[in-house]
C-alpha cells in the first residue's frame, strides 16, 4: 500500500500545502469543516451570479436614510448606519459580502457554543449549525440589501456571549447589552429580545448588578437614538409606525359592529367584512386601504395614533378573532411546502430569479427616485444582473436545499423535549434560545402578519435549543448507555487480564 493511500489526505500535496494550523483545525473539526466549506462556496456562487446584490422594497428607505442620515419614522435606522459605514466603498457587492460573513459567523457561533459550553460531539454541533449555513433562503436573505441578516447576527452573538460561561461577568454583560441595542436599532423586534434576555438572567440568578450593567449598556445607545428622533420628529420614540403595523393585524378580523366607543376618526377605518382586501398587509400598502382616508402623511403621527387606537379596541372587543388570526399565521410557519404568500410579488422577492427586476422608480423625495438612491450609493449603475452559469447553479440549489417549515417545528419540539425534564430550573440554559426563537416567530403574527423572512431569525436560536437538548437530558440516556457498554467492556477486559476495572460513571450536562 502506498503512503498516500495509507495516510489519506495526509499524503495529498494540496493538503500538505495548507498551513499547519489550518490542517490542525480541520483535523479537529472535520464535519464542520466540510459544512462551512460548502457554505462558503454557495455564497461565493451567489455573489458571482447576482451582481452587485439583490434589492427588496425596504432597501431604498434604508439607503435614503444612509445617504442623508435621519431617523426614519417607519423603521429604526440601525441598518442605515451599517450602510453608512460601508458607503465610502461605493459597492453593494461589499455590503452583500459583509452580510454573508455575518451569516457564516452565525453558524460558527452555534457550533462553537455547543462544542465548548455544552460538550456536543463535533458532528452534532455541525449538524445544528447546518440550517443557518446551508439554507438557500438564508443565503438569499444575506444577499438582499435588508436588515435581517445583521439582526440575526446581533441576536445570535448576544445569546452566545451570555451563555459562553456559566455566569457572565460585567464585561460580558455590557457586551450583551450593546449587542441587543444593535439588534433593537436594526429591527423593532429587538425589544422583545431584551425582555427575554432579562427574564432569563433573573431566572438564572446572575445578580442584579449584572442585569443592571446589561440594561445600562443597552439603554445608552437606544436613548441616544431616541433623543435624535425627538429632535427631528418631536417625539421621544424609536419609530412612528407601531400603530399602523398593528392595524395590518386588526384589519384582517376587525368588525366595527362589535367594537364599542370608536371615535369619529377611528370610524374612518371601518370596512365591512365582505369588502375587505384579501391580505393583512393590504391594510397598509394597498391604495384602497382605509388608512388613506386619514388625512395625514404616510406613517404620520396622526395616522399612527388613529390606527393604533382602532386596533387596540378591536383586539379587546374581539379577542377570539384576534387569537384565531394570530394562531393561523403562527402555525403557517410549520407547513412543509412554501406557498405563495402573501402575494406573488412579495414571494418572488425571496427567490433567486432568472431575470432581475428593474430598479423601482417611485419617489423617495422631491429630487430622487428609488433607482436614483441606489445609483448614488453605488456611484454607478446599481441595476442587478444575473451572470450564468452561476445563476443556474444557485437557482437549482435553492430549489432543493432549504429548511422546510416542518423542520423548524421539529427543532422547536426537540428543544422543548430537552427542557421538559429540567422544569424545576425553567428548562436550563436552553430556555433562552428556545423562548427567543418562539417569540420571534410569534411577534410578527401578533403585531403585523406572517412573512417568510420573519421565520429565519428564529432558526439559529431553535438550532441552539435543539443542540442543547442533546447535550442535556436527551443526551443523558445515550451517555448512560455508552457508559454501561464501556463499563461492561472494561469488566470483560479485566476478567481476561485478571485485573478488575472500575465502571465509568455517566454524567449529564
Amino acid at each position: 500500500m502506498s503512503r498516500s493511500a495509507a495516510t489519506g489526505v495526509d499524503g495529498d500535496p494540496s493538503w500538505r500545502a495548507l498551513p499547519a494550523r489550518v490542517r490542525a483545525l480541520i483535523g479537529r473539526h472535520p464535519a464542520f469543516s466540510v459544512i462551512i466549506a460548502i457554505a462558503v462556496l454557495v455564497r461565493l456562487a451567489a455573489m458571482l451570479a447576482y451582481r452587485p446584490a439583490v434589492f427588496f422594497n425596504d432597501s431604498f428607505d434604508y439607503l435614503h436614510a444612509a445617504l442623508d442620515p435621519y431617523p426614519h419614522p417607519l423603521r429604526p435606522s440601525g441598518y442605515s448606519f451599517l450602510l453608512l459605514a460601508l458607503e465610502p466603498l461605493h459597492s453593494f457587492a461589499v455590503v452583500a459580502a459583509v452580510q454573508h460573513l455575518m451569516g457564516l459567523a452565525t453558524g460558527v457561533m452555534i457550533y462553537a457554543l455547543l462544542r465548548r459550553r455544552f460538550g456536543l460531539p463535533g458532528w452534532g454541533a455541525a449538524l445544528a449549525a447546518a440550517p443557518v449555513l446551508l439554507d438557500a433562503y438564508q443565503i438569499q436573505l444575506e444577499h438582499l440589501v435588508l436588515s435581517d441578516a445583521p439582526f440575526i447576527f446581533w441576536v445570535t452573538a448576544a445569546v452566545t456571549l451570555l451563555l459562553w460561561n456559566e455566569r457572565p461577568g460585567p464585561k460580558a454583560a455590557a457586551g450583551v447589552g450593546l449587542l441587543v441595542a444593535a439588534a433593537w436599532l436594526t429591527r423593532s423586534v429587538g425589544l422583545p429580545v431584551l425582555l427575554g434576555i432579562c427574564v432569563f438572567m433573573v431566572l438564572r440568578r446572575v445578580g442584579w448588578r449584572t442585569i443592571a450593567v446589561t440594561l445600562a449598556a443597552c439603554a445608552l445607545p437606544v436613548a441616544a437614538y431616541m433623543g435624535w428622533y425627538s429632535q427631528v420628529h418631536g417625539k421621544f420614540a424609536m419609530t412612528e409606525s407601531n400603530g399602523v403595523f398593528l392595524f395590518a393585524r386588526a384589519y384582517k378580523f376587525a368588525d366595527c359592529r362589535k367594537i364599542p366607543d370608536l371615535t369619529v376618526d377611528e370610524q374612518q377605518l371601518c370596512v365591512l367584512p365582505d369588502n375587505k382586501l384579501p391580505n393583512s398587509q393590504d391594510g397598509i400598502w394597498d391604495r384602497r386601504s382605509p388608512l388613506k382616508r386619514v388625512v395625514d402623511m404616510r406613517f404620520g403621527p396622526r395616522q399612527n395614533e388613529i390606527a393604533g387606537g382602532f386596533s387596540r379596541k378591536a383586539i379587546v372587543a374581539q379577542p377570539g378573532d384576534y387569537a384565531t388570526v394570530v394562531a393561523g399565521d403562527f402555525f403557517r410557519t410549520f407547513r412543509w411546502e412554501r406557498e405563495v404568500f402573501p402575494d406573488l410579488k412579495t414571494y418572488r422577492l425571496y427567490e433567486f430569479e432568472k431575470s432581475p427586476q428593474p430598479l423601482p422608480t417611485w419617489s423617495m423625495d422631491a429630487d430622487s427616485t428609488a433607482a436614483d438612491v441606489a445609483d448614488e450609493y453605488e456611484r454607478g449603475s446599481a441595476q442587478p444582473r444575473v451572470v450564468e452559469p452561476f445563476g443556474h447553479l444557485v437557482r437549482v440549489y435553492q430549489d432543493h436545499v432549504y429548511l422546510r417549515g416542518t423542520m423548524v417545528g421539529v427543532l422547536l419540539l426537540v428543544g422543548l423535549a430537552g427542557m421538559a425534564p429540567l422544569w424545576r430550573r425553567f428548562g436550563g440554559a436552553a430556555f433562552l434560545p428556545w423562548t427567543l426563537a418562539t417569540g420571534l416567530l410569534l411577534a410578527p403574527a401578533a403585531t403585523a402578519e406572517f412573512d417568510y423572512r420573519y421565520v429565519l431569525p428564529a432558526v439559529p436560536l431553535a438550532s441552539l435549543a435543539a443542540g442543547m437538548a442533546f447535550a442535556g437530558p436527551l443526551g443523558a440516556a445515550s451517555s448512560r448507555r455508552r457508559a454501561r457498554r464501556e463499563a461492561a467492556a472494561g469488566v470483560d477486559a479485566g476478567a481476561r487480564e485478571g485485573t478488575p476495572e472500575r465502571p465509568a460513571v455517566a454524567s449529564s450536562s
